[in-house]
């Protein structure tokens, strides 16, 4: 029989993961992905937020807040293991080319980027998503909460030919060099997914804006993008509308429904109008 070579095998281990909803642990699935078989990692973990007590409007309606099974720890120490090693399997799939994005609230962010950088992957940028509609302070206790970090990083330190779309991210910003300061709305409206009785399906669901930055900056039509969270699918949209793989893994039987009926409902593929302006 004749032996395949590591890249082939690498290859087709990988495939099987591709365009597919895995509902599953993420752990455990990572751990299946081929070493440096991926190209781009978005990745919303668990936020850790350590909710108390509910919360309430000056009004007495009750705020719809982060109180989801899946974002309880036992204290910091179980939170840390827990990141450190769903990182360390991200850093391992990566490809030497590759790069992680990882999103968080101020509640998590600062120990996720220490892990980050414990783990070896090396930081490119911090970049700000400033909400330009945020959910007021109702308590008048401190300063409205109207913004999140993201880290994005490479494989490691010597990690060489990474993508960075510089010209084209320059199109979003009239021309001018993109900054690291993203001014966009939390995702409501018509984006926002519901139930049948109007209630959000997902409370921390992320604008597809702020996904299109990402996924257009740092990767090219083709590649592959992974989102060990992935909650409503809004990685996997804006990747099959922009021409890249994905894969999608949440452990929320109720997510991967939403997200298989998400990503059914994506027919074409954005394209490039003449001007060499995106549509959107």
């Amino acid at each position: 029989m004749k032996k395949l070579s590591k890249n082939r095998v690498k290859k087709k281990g990988v495939n099987k993961f591709i365009n597919k909803i895995i509902c599953a642990d993420s752990l455990k699935k990572l751990k299946e992905i081929p070493d440096d078989s991926i190209d781009l990692i978005f990745a919303d973990p668990p936020y850790n937020l350590q909710l108390k007590n509910e919360l309430w409007r000056p009004n007495q309606t009750k705020v719809d807040a982060v109180n989801d099974d899946w974002d309880k720890y036992d204290g910091f120490e179980h939170y840390d293991r827990f990141c450190k090693k769903w990182l360390k399997e991200c850093q391992r799939i990566l490809k030497e080319t590759g790069t992680i994005w990882v999103i968080g609230s101020y509640h998590n962010i600062f120990r996720v980027g220490k892990i980050m950088q414990d783990v070896g992957l090396w930081t490119l940028n911090d970049v700000t998503w400033v909400k330009s509609n945020p959910m007021p302070n109702f308590m008048g206790t401190r300063f409205t909460n109207a913004t999140e970090t993201l880290i994005w990083a490479k494989k490691h330190e010597n990690a060489k030919g990474y993508t960075f779309n510089y010209q084209l991210m320059k199109k979003f910003n009239k021309g001018k060099q993109m900054r690291s300061d993203w001014y966009i709305s939390i995702c409501n409206s018509k984006e926002r997914i519901r139930d049948k009785e109007g209630k959000k399906v997902h409370s921390t669901q992320k604008p597809e804006k702020l996904l299109r930055y990402v996924i257009l900056s740092s990767s090219k039509e083709g590649d592959i993008v992974l989102d060990p969270f992935a909650g409503t699918g809004t990685t996997g949209a804006v990747a099959k509308k922009y021409g890249r793989k994905w894969i999608m893994i949440d452990n929320e039987e109720n997510y991967c429904k939403i997200m298989k009926e998400r990503m059914n409902s994506i027919k074409d593929r954005v394209v490039w109008l003449e001007e060499h302006k995106l549509r959107f």
